[in-house]
Parts: structure tokens; C-alpha cells; sequence
């Protein structure tokens, strides 16, 4: 089934370029869009790329859609090489180190192709014209109040958590961790929630690639230096920024024994259907809804770019990539847990 499935996105994925390319070759003077995703072999990427290539032709654009492998970071510099010297019209890039791209962006510039940044920040350049994502910051307050909301620390017994963040590379995991410990921080601070494994910072708890082995991982092996367990010390919350790394996270507690009935609450982001399914389970607490929203609004973005309109930005204060302040669209996330989780399924 495994061989089948990935045959099948393999399949979709040839599809998706080839037919992009031959759209292109055969209606003249049509806008194309070149789309850059991290990888296929993620639900939330695979899918949403799909859902934005085909929204951008239903829109009536020419598309290119590329998926970089596993996370090929050298591939995906690569994908970007050849749409650039193709002459795409604008450039989507979810890029997978947005810390990378200086140089292969510079004839991107030199082109004056437009360029929107989708979801992870490009980084330490000029090139990136937009930012266009769910507000990161939000995402991350969201989560650290559901846990606050859960937990009512405070009240009882000191509550015991453990963080998990983000890829070091991905400038949302930071983004993400600040909103949580906006929510979190004071609660840790007067020592009404504490951290027993006393791995809080950002560096301590990061999660390469959003990893679900390496999540999988550092979760078996906090288990093992606290000693939580049903049986034994408690663990009453986990922060986790994304649902791949629920993913590695709950397959290590359940073999550990734990259970709906006892699992500690979990947070996560993306709505993939595995994180939809153990909400309904009650083995996740709660997901952040986004991928149409934010499709819908870069559908938008190119048909502005494409007309020679100005894109409607609604923040232009917040996103420093290091060398300027980005030009943001900002779509507002929707938490997601058992109260709506059916409504969502249905999207």
C-alpha cells in the first residue's frame, strides 16, 4: 500500500508538472506561475500544493509546480534555477532553508520577477516582494492558551509540560514559539507550570525539518530522563507548533501506554487528516486550520501582480527578514478541536 501510495504522488506529481509546462507552451502570452514546495512526502504540503496549483489555473494562470523530494534542499535551489531561466512571470516559494536562497534569487531580481514568499520567510534578502501566510505569531498564542485553557494553572497542583518547536531554519518556528510563550511564559515564570526535563528555550526543543522520527525521538527520550508515564510521573501538556510533529510525538506515548483517557494535551497546526482523526479519538487536543485561506489569498495576490495592481497588504510591520521589513498578507487561523473538528473534515 505504502509503494502504491507513493506511486500514486509520484504520479500526481510528474502530472502536475508536465501539464504545467504543456499549458504553457501552448497558449501564448499566458501568465505563468511557478510554485515551489518543500516536498511530497508531507500531507499538508502535497496537498495544499495541489490545492494551490489547481485554484492559480482555475484562476486561468499557466502553472509550474515543483515538490523538492524529501526535503532536497539542493534540489529545490535547483526546481528555482529552472523556472527562473524558463522566464515564469512569478515565483511561489515555500522554501525548505529560507536562509539559502540569496544567491539563486539574485536573477529572480535581475529579471524583476515578483516573488511571494508562501508561509516560511525567505530570508537575509531583497528578492521575496511579498510575504503571504496565517499570522505565525497568532498560531502561536493560540496553542499556548489552549494549554492554559486546559490546564487552569494556578489552581491544583503545579502543571507539568513539555515543549517542542520547530525547524531551526524556518523562521515561523520562532514565530511560533514566541506567541506560545506570550501565553505560557509568565505561568512558567512564577512557577505555576514547570518544564521537568528544563528544556525551554527555543534551541533546546527545535525539531530539524519538523521532523516526525525526530520528534519520535526526543519524545522517547524524555520519557526516559523524566521517568513520565501512566504509571508514572505525570505529564499533564505538550506544545507542539505542527502536526508532523504530533505525529512522532503520540506514536512514542502510545507505545509508552498511553491512551485517549489518559494522553497528555497536544497541540498542533496544520489540520492533516491523521491530526483531524485523533482529535476525534481525543489522542489530540487541538490543530490550526489554514491551507484554503491562505491558497485563496495567493490566488488573489497573482491576479493583482498579473494586472499591475497594487497586492492589498495588511501588514507591513512584523516580518523582518533580516535585510527589510516584508510586505505581508496575513490570513487569521482557526483553531480546531473536538467542537468543530467534524466541520472542518468537511471543507
Amino acid at each position: 500500500m505504502k509503494i502504491l501510495n507513493s506511486f500514486l504522488k509520484t504520479l500526481g506529481l510528474l502530472t502536475a508538472v508536465i501539464s504545467g509546462l504543456l499549458f504553457s507552451s501552448t497558449v501564448a502570452n499566458a501568465f505563468t506561475v511557478g510554485v515551489a514546495f518543500p516536498t511530497q512526502n508531507d500531507t499538508r504540503w502535497y496537498t495544499e500544493g495541489f490545492m494551490l496549483n489547481n485554484k492559480l489555473k482555475a484562476a486561468g494562470f499557466n502553472t509550474e509546480l515543483f515538490f523538492a523530494g524529501d526535503l532536497d534542499n539542493g534540489l529545490q535551489l535547483k526546481q528555482l534555477t529552472r523556472m527562473i531561466n524558463s522566464n515564469v512571470d512569478v515565483l511561489v516559494i515555500a522554501s525548505i532553508d529560507g536562509f539559502s536562497l540569496v544567491d539563486t534569487l539574485k536573477p529572480a531580481q535581475d529579471k524583476k520577477i515578483p516573488i511571494i514568499s508562501y508561509d516560511r520567510l525567505i530570508m537575509n534578502t531583497d528578492a521575496p516582494t511579498y510575504y503571504a501566510s496565517v499570522d505565525s505569531e497568532m498560531i502561536g498564542e493560540l496553542q499556548g492558551k489552549y494549554i492554559v485553557d486546559q490546564l487552569q494553572p494556578g489552581s491544583g497542583s503545579v502543571k507539568q509540560i513539555e515543549i517542542f518547536t520547530g525547524s531551526p531554519d524556518d523562521n515561523n518556528a520562532r514565530i511560533f514559539y514566541e506567541g506560545a510563550m506570550k501565553k505560557l511564559g509568565g505561568f512558567i515564570d512564577l512557577g505555576y507550570i514547570t518544564v521537568k526535563s528544563g528544556e525551554v528555550k527555543q534551541e533546546d526543543t527545535a525539531i530539524q525539518n519538523w521532523s516526525p522520527d525526530l520528534a519520535n525521538k526526543r519524545m522517547n527520550d524524555l520519557l526516559d530522563k523524566v521517568g513520565y508515564g501512566p504509571n508514572g510521573e505525570r505529564l499533564d501538556a505538550i506544545l507542539v507548533p505542527s502536526d508532523a510533529i504530533a505525529d512522532g510525538i503520540i506514536f512514542a506515548l502510545k507505545k509508552r501506554g498511553y491512551t485517549a483517557d489518559n494522553m497528555p494535551k497536544i497541540t498542533g497546526c496544520d489540520s492533516t487528516p491523521a491530526a483531524l482523526e485523533r482529535i476525534q479519538k481525543g489522542e489530540q487536543g487541538m490543530t490550526i486550520y489554514k491551507s484554503n485561506e491562505l491558497c485563496d489569498t495567493v490566488v488573489q495576490m497573482v491576479k493583482d501582480i498579473s494586472q499591475g495592481k497594487p497586492v492589498d497588504v495588511n501588514d507591513n510591520f512584523t516580518y523582518d527578514n533580516g535585510f527589510k521589513i516584508m510586505d505581508s498578507v496575513l490570513c487569521k487561523p482557526e483553531l480546531v478541536d473536538y467542537s468543530n473538528v467534524d466541520i472542518v473534515k468537511n471543507y
